[in-house]
């Protein structure tokens, strides 16, 4: 596509969309459904606060509201961006001018929001579904292919965890046709930090699996003791002396 011009954008027009962005993303939404089910995903399965680790310990219906609610995250902060920049779409509905830069600064932050997010004591998850809800907003025509890819996908390999790796990772050549490159690579450039998250988590598992195991606490607790019992001996032998 031909390149859009330069338009200039009002610093209220990213700040407000980058900090209700990244709020939208704090929202703990796989913490928030395991605990109602009595379990804490960043403590279970791979220790990942998304859709696919508490699936792993419910039913694909008691997890829905884990995807439905990462997905939107995403949706939110980009449909608050274009409201704040004044609406400019194209016309299949793809961001364009000067709404450009703020809708993908609140997906990133929503992402961030995910990774980091600040009512869940900043250990969150990878930002999957968070940038996939933020394409529905980006590129709508690239995400309803990317909905029919996951479709058809997941049917050919009976798989619906394949059929959405294979829509996500198809997302940037999917917008291609209705973007300029420029825009299709912010759209890398988020999937990047998606890949970052991944090998971040990779390297906390690997510390964490060399970490060697504390020590024993019933050995602590009878070193912590034989103090006690040697002033109450010391104690008990005053009080006998005292009497005598």
């Amino acid at each position: 596509m031909t390149p859009e011009p330069v338009t200039p954008v009002p610093a209220a027009s990213v700040l407000v969309p980058v900090i209700g962005g990244y709020l939208l993303g704090s929202v703990p939404t796989a913490v928030l459904v395991g605990r109602a089910h009595g379990f804490d995903p960043r403590s279970v399965g791979d220790r990942n606060p998304g859709f696919w680790n508490v699936m792993g310990r419910l039913d694909a219906r008691s997890a829905a509201p884990v995807f439905a609610g990462d997905l939107l995250k995403g949706t939110a902060a980009g449909l608050l961006a274009l409201a704040v920049s004044g609406r400019r779409t194209g016309p299949l509905g793809q961001v364009r001018g000067r709404s450009v830069v703020p809708v993908y600064a609140a997906v990133g932050a929503a992402m961030a929001g995910h990774a980091w997010p600040l009512f869940a004591g900043r250990r969150g998850g990878r930002c999957v579904l968070t940038f996939a809800g933020g394409m529905a907003v980006v590129c709508p025509p690239a995400f309803g292919l990317g909905l029919g890819l996951l479709g058809a996908t997941g049917l050919a390999a009976h798989s619906f965890a394949t059929g959405a790796r294979v829509a996500v990772f198809a997302l940037p050549a999917l917008q291609l046709p209705f973007a300029p490159a420029a825009q299709v690579a912010g759209t890398g450039a988020l999937m990047a930090f998606i890949g970052a998250r991944f090998g971040q988590a990779a390297l906390a598992e690997r510390a964490r699996r060399r970490r060697p195991p504390a020590a024993a606490a019933p050995s602590g607790r009878a070193d912590r003791s034989r103090p006690g019992r040697r002033r109450g001996r010391a104690t008990s032998a005053r009080d006998a002396a005292r009497t005598a």
